[in-house]
Parts: C-alpha cells; structure tokens; sequence
C-alpha cells in the first residue's frame, strides 16, 4: 500500500442508509411516526436534506445543530448532514434556551434544524449569533411565519428533486458529528465523532454481543441525541437492515409498554431508573406484553441487581447490563446473552480493550478498586476546541472514562461509581454502588442514592436518599430506622449510611442518571 496514497472514502450516509437501500429498498426502516418509512423513502429524504443544505450555502466542515424529536426528520437531518461533508450537531431538544445558545455559540453552528415547539426559545438563544439559517420542522407554514420572518419552514425548504445527490468524498477519519456530554457536573463539552467509529461500534456491540438481525426491531427509550439513543435507535438496525421505533414523546414507562405491546420490539434499550419505573408500574397493576423481547438492554448507570433480579422474575426476560460514555460513542463493557452475572457489566465488547489502574498509573489486582482505561475504533478523536482537557483524557489510544471498577478472577467487571461520586469513610473507600445494591433489597425501596456529605467537625459522612414502592406509605415512627438495621444485615459497619431520607423522587439528568451533586448540596432535598 502507498502510504501516501489518499484514504478511501466512506459516509455514514452511504453505509447506514445508501446500502440497505439499495439491497431492500422496500424493507420497514422506520416505524412508530406517522406513517412507515421504508429504507428506499429514507434514503430520499436523506438526499432532499442533503441538497437543501446545499442550496443553503452550507459547506462541508460545516456545523450544523439539531434541536429534533425523534422522528424521520432527525434521521434524515443527521444522515443529510453526514452526505454533504458537514458535521451533525444533535442536542437535547428538551432543555431550555441558555442551553441551547450554549451549543450554537460553542459549535459555531452556521445551520441550526429545529421543532416547531423549540422554536421561541432557539429564537431567543440565537439571538446576536452569526447563524446563517434557521430551519423549523413541525406546525404550520402560517404559525412559523407569524414567529419569525428570518426562519424557513421545512416543507419550504426541501427541493422535490433528489435525482444525482452525491456524497461528499469523506474518509473514514473525517469528522462526522458532535456529541454533547450530558454536562451534569458542570458546562457541555463536545466530543468529536468519526465517520468510522458508528461503525465500528455496529460490529462491535450491535452484531458481536446482540448478534442484530434484519428481522429484529429495536426500540430505545433512550432519545437519538444521547450516545447511547442514537446507537440503539438508529445505526444499530441501519447496520443490519433491521427497524426502529421511534418515539417523539418525553419516555414515560406507561407508555413505553404500550410502545412495545403495539409494535413488538425484539431489542428494548433503557437505562437503570426506568427498568425500575417499569417495574413500579407493574405494580400499579399494567402487566405490560414484553413477549416480543428477545434482549433488554441497559446502559448510562450500574443496573442494581435487585433490579435485574426483579425485572427476570417479572417478564422473564435477562438484562444484559453495560456501559459506554459519549467518549467512546457506545458501549466498551457488556453482559453476554446466557451469561449476565447480577451486579456486573461484562466483559469487554469485541474489538474494545479495557485496563484498571490505581492512581499511580500500576496495574490494580483483582478485587481492588481504580481507575478504568479503555482502547477502541470508536473513541473520540477530540473534545472541540478543548485541547488541555483532549490531553487529560487520552493517553494514546486509550481513554480515560473516569469510573472506578473492579474486575474480578472471571474477568467479570463491576461498577463502583464516578471517580468523584466514590467514597472514603474511616480512611477506606466505598462504592455508592455497593451501599444503593443493598439500600434495593429492601421490599419497600424502589430507588436508592448514597453521597458522602462533610460534618461541621469535617468528617465524611455517608447520606442515603430513598424512594418508596407504590403502596408503600411511612408509619408514625418512620421506615428509615428499619431499612438502616436492614442494610447492617448486608455491608459492614463503615460501608453502611450514616443516615438514610425518605424523598419523593430523585433528581436526574435527561438521561436518567441520578444527579448525586445535587444531593451532596446540603439543604438539596433535606
């Protein structure tokens, strides 16, 4: 090979939606919108966004931001984008207006797509930016209209004629989109995303643990402007001809189930909050139909296996637990199918290495609690415009994902919580983990959080926040007495809360990680 020879190209448009369309053009692609779109529809929506953006002055190396439910309109925006050369900006549709001139001033966006019922506060955001177009899907003609004379409604705005659309000549280490980290802990930072890590995270985790098949149907309660939404609901079936449902509603596990009792999804995505959510509601008495589910899949936080055990008894249905990060796109570490071992993530996901070290960069034994590294063709190449921090979280082609795991003598790896959500009480560490595993096993809880708050005299002191079952109401004297001498029973002394609050619901982020900074705050929730 000629080293100085140029890098062959390749597209995610052409690979997740050129191919499959052109092997079954009528095959389903995408249901649960208003109507079903097959892969030969999609890949003329993909071409009309293409030229629009085109038409639009819009260069490849371009920005462009994506504030859309899921729909046929984020798929076809995002794989558009990919087609012409410039790079997809998907983010939160459902934050609020600081948020959303953060991600424009930030990515230096020259395009922005939105919906219709984010549009008065993208408006305000935009305000005194350089943004070249403002696009607005969803409502009418007239309303948008009335809103702004400087935007285009989407209907307007796309050509009829797709015929001769080509794809950019991008190469497989081209930048082909942006991810926003959740930001939970402090201001979002960016992640940059190549045209090749969608697919190696496809052969990875989609076919080498799931084995995803063109008649499987996945559905993600996790939305397509996560990391982990976007895998599981969009590339993951592309990547095998297979379909997706989509959802454009806030999740809410009622309607989740009815989700999957309409339209039989073979792999269902969510993350720990909401199995858990799912089982209260079958409490509530919705027994739920999850007949149709050959795999469950969890990611985002360490599934407590009190919910895995739950959840098995329940639908009879195993919950192949994971994690993965905005950094390496989706996940590194997962359960097997026939082999999920309660209370761990796996083993690492083909093609991905994984490595713990303590804070001295060495080895750590099996059983000891550090720091986890993890290798792989899916990592970030870099955070935009954040070259200091890029070089604290890379040390070559490894990553640094700022968890703290073990793993033990099975290569089996266990979750002990974010390096700054971990624990030391009485000079030994503790897992927040470990302590919430116990908090669950108690019949009245249904959701547990454990943070380390500081006492006028300065030490450590360990905080316990638990939500109840449905049904389950406090007696006079109050449940917290029983399930602290309950948790004694299970962890010793030094791992146990110090004290433990009863509280109505816990905060999270859109995702459905628990905000454990919140609860550190004293006077946040008690």
């Amino acid at each position: 090979m000629n080293p100085s020879a140029p890098a062959p190209h390749f597209n995610i448009s052409d690979e997740f939606v050129s191919r499959p369309a052109r092997e079954h053009p009528e095959r389903i692609a995408i249901l649960g919108v208003d109507r079903e779109v097959t892969y030969g529809v999609l890949e003329s929506e993909v071409n009309r966004v293409a030229q629009a953006l085109r038409n639009s002055h819009c260069r490849p190396g371009d920005r462009v931001l994506l504030l859309l439910p899921d729909s046929l309109e984020f798929v076809s925006s995002f794989f558009g984008v990919a087609k012409m050369g410039a790079i997809a900006v998907p983010v939160n549709s459902m934050a609020r207006a600081a948020d959303y001139r953060h991600f424009l001033s930030d990515s230096g966006a020259a395009i922005a797509i939105v919906h219709w019922s984010v549009l008065a506060d993208v408006l305000t955001a935009a305000a005194n930016l350089p943004l070249a177009r403002l696009v607005v899907a969803g409502g009418t003609r007239r309303a948008v209209e009335y809103m702004s004379r400087s935007v285009t409604h989407w209907l307007d705005w796309l050509p009829s004629d797709t015929r001769g659309v080509l794809s950019h000549q991008t190469s497989k280490t081209d930048p082909a989109f942006f991810l926003y980290t959740s930001g939970s802990g402090g201001t979002p930072k960016a992640a940059v995303h190549r045209h090749q890590d969608m697919l190696a995270c496809s052969e990875g985790f989609a076919k080498g643990v799931l084995g995803l098949r063109a008649d499987d149907r996945t559905y993600s309660v996790s939305k397509l402007f996560f990391a982990y939404g976007l895998g599981n609901g969009m590339y993951f079936p592309f990547s095998s001809g297979a379909a997706t449902v989509l959802d454009p509603e806030r999740p809410r596990a009622d309607r989740a189930m009815e989700i999957v009792k309409r339209y039989k999804p073979t792999i269902f995505f969510s993350v720990p909050t909401f199995y858990a959510a799912i089982l209260r509601e079958a409490e509530r008495g919705n027994v739920g139909d999850f007949s149709s589910v050959r795999f469950a899949v969890s990611a985002g936080e360490s599934l407590p296996a009190e919910i895995f055990q739950r959840f098995r008894e329940r639908f009879g249905i195993e919950i192949l637990d994971g994690i993965g990060s905005t950094e390496m796109l989706h996940m590194f570490l997962s359960a097997r199918p026939g082999e999920a071992k309660p209370g761990s993530c796996g083993r690492e996901v083909p093609g991905y290495e994984a490595r713990i070290l303590d804070d001295r960069g060495r080895p750590a034994g099996n059983g000891d609690i550090g720091n986890l590294w993890v290798k792989g063709g899916s990592a970030f190449s870099e955070y935009w415009n954040l070259p200091e921090l890029t070089q604290r979280a890379r040390e070559g082609d490894w990553i640094l994902t700022g968890d703290k795991f073990t793993r033990d003598a099975d290569g089996f790896y266990h979750y002990c919580g974010r390096g700054d959500d971990m624990m030391k009480v009485s000079g030994m560490w503790v897992s927040p983990n470990e302590v919430e595993n116990a908090l669950l096993s108690h019949s009245a809880v249904a959701e547990a959080a454990v943070v380390a708050r500081t006492d006028p005299v300065g030490l450590t002191r360990t905080l316990a926040f638990v939500v109840l079952r449905p049904g389950i109401t406090q007696p006079a004297g109050g449940l917290d007495s029983e399930i602290h001498a309950w948790v004694h029973t299970r962890l010793v002394g030094y791992k146990c809360p110090h004290e433990i609050r009863v509280v109505s619901e816990l905060p999270k982020t859109a995702t459905g990680k628990i905000q454990r900074f919140v609860l550190r705050q004293p006077g946040k929730l008690g």
